[in-house]
């Protein structure tokens, strides 16, 4: 079995170590600080201005969405700001090409590879060590928020039935829950301080971060405040909701983790079936690879894995 498939997935796997690596190395400091205490708070309790921690969490929030209009970066970009990655725009592509090039010094060292092959290997190998690392912290994130926005509607809930206003209410929030949520909350907490409208900061949190259960938040807020009511009844509707649906999602991943198990088995399995028929006799294909349907049946093989792979995803991803 030639050894260059086992090269080609350490040199990606060690470039997506790098990736990690950079990240530590750049914000290392911070990003220990930021797991123990909500950022916001820390900046404040460092002695810099409310105004000047306001603009800084907006930059940092605003930084990736200013170039979700140009096309392929728009995918890294998407993906960053769900992560709330420090690294800017610019950044993330000279690390993309950073890898890119290590990429190709890895192929051409270890590999015979042709060099439009081993160009094009390294452009796709360091777009997508970029790509999965940044989709992993997104994930991360987005299941954290989800995870702590039932608790926080909760606690504006009691804020408001104790006769705290709203604005009040949403800054408990950014002083009591920890990082991500109580930071994203504390930016709204300064926007209404100096004289945003609630409403549209709600809003644009909720499409910032992108999850239903925040828009939900929003819509019940401006509803409220464009027909009136009782806030604090409709909010503690809302965390009902939230909690149900965030119980209802963990039972169906719980439900369906073995079909995805086993879809993930049947996706593999030809591939290590070939990998096994190698090892155990490295000549069988020999007779067969020098006709002229060798190249063709196999793309018309890969073509199906691929068909598999995209069916069994979608049969387990079930929304709720």
């Amino acid at each position: 079995m030639s050894p260059e498939p086992i090269i080609y997935g350490v040199i990606f796997f060690a470039v997506l170590m790098l990736v990690e690596g950079l990240y530590l190395v750049v914000f290392g400091k911070s990003i220990r600080m930021n797991s123990r205490v909500n950022r916001r708070i820390d900046l404040l309790e460092k002695g810099n201005d409310r105004e000047q921690v306001l603009d800084t969490l907006r930059k940092e929030r605003e930084q990736h969405r200013k170039s979700l209009q140009i096309p392929l970066v728009s995918i890294i970009s998407k993906k960053a700001a769900k992560a709330n990655i420090a690294f800017s725009p610019k950044a993330l592509i000279m690390i993309m090409i950073l890898l890119g090039v290590v990429a190709f010094i890895g192929l051409t060292i270890g590999t015979s590879t042709a060099l439009p092959v081993r160009i094009v290997v390294s452009v796709v190998m360091g777009f997508g060590a970029v790509y999965m690392w940044l989709n992993k912290k997104a994930n991360a994130r987005m299941s954290l928020i989800e995870e702590q926005l039932p608790e926080a509607v909760e606690l504006m809930v009691r804020s408001l039935k104790v006769g705290h206003p709203f604005s009040s209410a949403i800054n408990i929030v950014a002083q009591e829950v920890a990082d991500p949520l109580g930071t994203e909350f504390g930016i709204i907490a300064d926007e209404a301080a100096y004289g945003m409208d609630i409403t549209e900061s709600l809003s644009k949190m909720a499409e910032t971060i992108d999850t239903q259960d925040l828009r939900f938040l929003a819509v019940a807020v401006s509803i409220q405040q464009k027909s009136g009511g009782n806030l604090a009844e409709i909010l503690a509707g809302l965390a009902k909701v939230i909690r149900a649906r965030f119980k209802l999602f963990r039972r169906v991943k719980a439900i369906t983790a073995e079909a995805k198990w086993s879809g993930m088995f049947l996706s593999l399995f030809p591939l290590m079936a070939l990998a096994g028929i190698n090892l155990a006799q490295p000549n069988y294909y020999d007779a067969v690879m020098e006709t002229k349907y060798f190249i063709p049946a196999a793309l018309v093989v890969a073509g199906f894995l691929i068909i598999n792979y995209i069916f069994m995803k979608i049969m387990v991803n079930i929304k709720v």
